[in-house]
């Protein structure tokens, strides 16, 4: 009788501990409307795909990069692909077009923010980059450093959905409007 409270005292703890841990990875997620920066994309995906001259390429979806992330290393790796797409793909970018300029200026404030927010939990301790997300984003940057800087940052542009895709994947629930 008595090992059975202690059995069932250790599963009650277990589960707890458990579910305080989901709940610090949940803190971690991303609170904002990913549809909102969706629809951004949606209105200059054609102008931006046009442009891209190396279309068997990718650099996104290579490998299944993206699709091979366990959900520890979510959190990571999209902190490490945030400063991707606002370190080098928005900085290498040159854009004449104002109305195009301005749906990427938004979602590159979107990113920013999004970037704030996770650089908090790694500050907090709960945002952990394993071997996995390291190994990932170094495919990605080299993706793209294989391509000229505008023809990169072009093709990067143009594959923007499928890091929103993963990001609404992976975030499920957790987005507010």
């Amino acid at each position: 009788m008595k090992a059975q409270r202690v059995s069932l005292w250790l599963m009650a703890a277990m589960f707890f501990l458990c579910s305080m841990r989901a709940r610090g990875l949940r803190r971690c997620l991303i609170s904002m409307d990913i549809h909102h920066i969706e629809e951004a994309f949606q209105e200059i995906k054609k102008t931006i795909q046009a442009k891209d001259t190396f279309q068997n390429v990718t650099i996104l979806s290579t490998s299944e990069t993206l699709h091979s992330i366990k959900p520890l290393d979510v959190c990571c790796m999209t902190k490490n692909l945030l400063a991707f797409y606002v370190d080098k793909v928005f900085k290498d970018h040159r854009e004449l077009n104002p109305q195009i300029l301005r749906k990427i200026s938004s979602i590159a404030n979107s990113f920013l923010y999004m970037q704030k927010a996770l650089q908090q939990c790694q500050e907090q301790m709960q945002c952990h980059c394993r071997d996995e997300a390291t190994n990932a984003t170094r495919i990605i940057h080299d993706n793209y450093d294989q391509l000229e800087v505008r023809s990169a940052a072009i093709k990067s542009l143009g594959e923007l959905d499928v890091f929103l895709a993963w990001i609404d994947k992976n975030h499920q629930g957790t987005s507010a409007a």
